[in-house]
């Protein structure tokens, strides 16, 4: 499946829904990227902070996994989401 972009945002915001829910991983994700409550608000209108919150989940196979089964997805959505959002274009170097 791809994701157009409008598709992509939607997972975009389920992921941050199921991040923001998760006592555990919300403050990591706080202290590595800097954004406290009010930033994760204004961010959830941002396509480039729905990507880089995918990029945050997407840094632990356990958290895909957990993330995926609690949205039911494939665990491959998230990395397609991605590339649809800015930023997650895939370079190729030849």
């Amino acid at each position: 499946m791809s994701y157009t972009r409008e598709s992509a945002e939607v997972l975009g915001l389920q992921v941050l829904g199921w991040l923001a829910s998760n006592e555990e991983l919300l403050p990591v994700f706080q202290g590595s990227s800097g954004a406290g409550e009010d930033d994760i608000r204004q961010g959830a209108r941002d396509p480039a902070f729905l990507g880089a919150v995918l990029d945050f989940v997407m840094m632990d196979d356990a958290w895909v996994v957990q993330c995926c089964d609690s949205l039911n997805v494939k665990y491959g959505s998230l990395m397609l989401a991605r590339q649809a959002l800015p930023g997650g274009e895939q370079v190729n170097w030849t």
